[in-house]
């Protein structure tokens, strides 16, 4: 018996190595997903970007500013006059945090009393809200601690008084539920279509399939209307599952998702005809669909921060499909945000949508002939 096991285990090796994709799976996926890991899967926050907003602009104020812009995690990007300008900021992520002291803050500090000063934070990403008030919290207590020995004062004079926006309570679920619904409707549709025209050629029904009357066109499309199927009823569950179970907000519009829903889908399902066209078996298809899905995710945002990322790395998500939904998801279930507001992330799915379903119908035409 270990003799039968020995030769089908030597058979196996031997188709693997044989086959020259086969031996690019097995080398490439590993040395490429070890690059893209190193670089993208980060969990490091150093580039807060701040907004300063100094009512009070006196000496113990600008001591408290001092302390926080000039640690190593805050990059300030700019001053504020009024209140009418902290909501555009937020809005347009243009700074992660806003600092706002009060007009009394010395005066109450002078007193004795307890000094608020307030932080403002984008909550749609509650993981950096949170790395961002902890580093806040604990330049606070420093200065707490240093005031009060100056001046002979017992407790903490200042104390933080936090408001975050879009996601009140920082719950990690509302951030990472609706990135669910992108992460694993492009696992079903990319394996679905990565595995439909490999199926054909392994059961050896492909040849059948090509003296029908169908045109390549046809039996491209015909690929293609499952995986956009299941896509639609997989993302629709988890939609309903997300809003119903998880009570996560959906505050925009149904249409506005499922218009990004659609355009995803038509990416997702070009990249996996386009991985389908290469593959001659049903491994090889799954292996193309595994080296294609761990990077996409990666470099989606669902996880870390792409601003957190190396340049180079960052114009690599410019590809990525799931970039983008993500940014549609949340922006939607989050912010409520309308069709107008989410163009710039619609059309470039459907840029991807177009090049990758192009790319498919070639890559089945040259390897039917």
């Amino acid at each position: 018996m270990l003799r039968r096991i020995l030769a089908l285990t030597v058979k196996e090796l031997l188709e693997l190595l044989r086959d020259k994709r086969s031996r690019f799976l097995l080398i490439g996926p590993p040395i490429i997903q070890l690059i893209v890991f190193s670089y993208a899967a980060t969990f490091d926050l150093n580039d807060i970007t701040l907004a300063i907003y100094d009512q009070d602009r006196s000496a113990a104020s600008r001591e408290l500013i001092a302390r926080v812009a000039g640690s190593p995690h805050f990059h300030v990007v700019t001053t504020l006059d009024h209140d009418g300008e902290i909501a555009p900021l937020i809005d347009h992520k243009d700074a992660l945090m806003v600092l706002h002291v009060g007009e009394r803050f010395s005066a109450e500090l002078a007193r004795g009393d307890t000094a608020a000063v307030q932080v403002i934070l984008d909550g749609r990403n509650s993981n950096t809200a949170m790395l961002a008030l902890n580093y806040t919290r604990t330049i606070v207590m420093e200065f707490n601690r240093d005031w009060a020995e100056r001046h002979g004062q017992p407790g903490a004079p200042a104390a933080l008084q936090m408001r975050a926006w879009f996601n009140p309570t920082l719950a990690s679920r509302w951030f990472i539920v609706p990135g669910i619904v992108g992460l694993l409707t492009l696992m079903v549709t990319v394996v679905v279509t990565a595995l439909s025209v490999a199926r054909e050629r392994e059961a050896g029904t492909f040849d059948q399939l090509l003296v029908t009357p169908l045109r390549p066109v046809d039996i491209l499309i015909g690929k293609s209307l499952p995986g956009l199927v299941i896509g639609l009823v997989e993302g629709s569950i988890i939609i309903l599952v997300a809003v119903t179970w998880f009570a996560i907000p959906l505050r925009g519009s149904l249409g506005a998702l499922y218009l990004g829903l659609g355009l995803f889908l038509l990416s997702a399902i070009g990249l996996g005809l386009m991985i389908s066209s290469f593959a001659v078996t049903q491994q090889q298809g799954m292996l193309g669909a595994f080296l294609f899905l761990v990077p996409a995710v990666i470099l989606s945002g669902f996880a870390t921060p792409i601003a957190n990322m190396p340049r180079a790395v960052q114009l690599i998500t410019y590809t990525d499909p799931l970039r983008y939904f993500m940014i549609v998801l949340r922006a939607i279930f989050l912010e409520g945000a309308s069709y107008r507001l989410l163009v710039s992330q619609y059309w470039p799915m459907a840029v991807i949508g177009v090049v990758s379903l192009t790319a498919a119908a070639w890559l089945f035409r040259r390897r039917m002939y």
